[in-house]
């Protein structure tokens, strides 16, 4: 089947666009998007891959969720649009960015920047219906996005992924990492953001392994 996603993921995830869960699951949130109000907007559902080509994945952030209030969700984990409050999470990930770097906190929650420098912003679950958490999990998103994990772990090399909590260590816990930079933490929610997120180096890190594979580092 024919899936508007960006050229270079398209030519790597063919195969799983034409396998019968896929067909279920886009027939699935289609009727959601025909029948309720569901998020992201419906083009901005691959917008994780639209503005992170394959080739260009240096960095990989693993999300669970779409954000599921108003005008909060456009496809990039843990973002959210300009003028939109900063989510929690998304507070802490920018403190400890300021802890980290000495960067100071940016106007507005938009990781889009990250995005274009290479850095894949990719939730489990990519649809949720409007104001109710985990509404499209367990049917197919995540299988979907295993697979895209699974070829960026064995088709590249050198690459920062970062899981945060244990839903993410889980999901990434296949990865070999002797070929790729693993950085694990809790995750960065107010729950447990200060019981080792706040503190974890992660963005330095990442940078510091980046160089030294003769990457550009990214400005964070």
């Amino acid at each position: 089947m024919d899936v508007k996603i960006e050229s270079s993921w398209k030519h790597v995830l063919q195969d799983e666009f034409d396998k019968e869960y896929f067909v279920k699951l886009t027939n699935f949130v289609r009727n959601e998007y025909k029948t309720k109000l569901t998020f992201p907007p419906a083009s901005d559902i691959f917008n994780a891959f639209d503005q992170c080509p394959f080739d260009k994945v240096k960095v990989v952030i693993l999300g669970q969720d779409p954000y599921h209030g108003d005008g909060q969700a456009h496809g990039l984990c843990f973002s959210v649009n300009k003028g939109v409050a900063l989510p929690p999470s998304l507070l802490n990930i920018f403190k400890e960015i300021k802890r980290d770097l000495g960067i100071p906190m940016p106007k507005n929650g938009n990781l889009t920047r990250w995005a274009e420098q290479g850095v894949l912003l990719l939730n489990a679950t990519l649809t949720v219906q409007a104001h109710i958490a985990g509404s499209h999990q367990n049917l197919g998103w995540e299988t979907f996005t295993d697979t895209v994990i699974d070829k960026l772990a064995t088709e590249k090399e050198h690459l920062v992924f970062m899981l945060w909590g244990s839903y993410a260590q889980k999901k990434g816990s296949f990865i070999d990492p002797n070929k790729h930079l693993i950085l694990k933490s809790v995750h960065p929610s107010p729950l447990s953001a200060y019981r080792g997120f706040i503190g974890n180096n992660h963005f330095s890190l990442s940078n510091k392994y980046l160089k030294s594979n003769n990457k550009v580092e990214i400005i964070w």
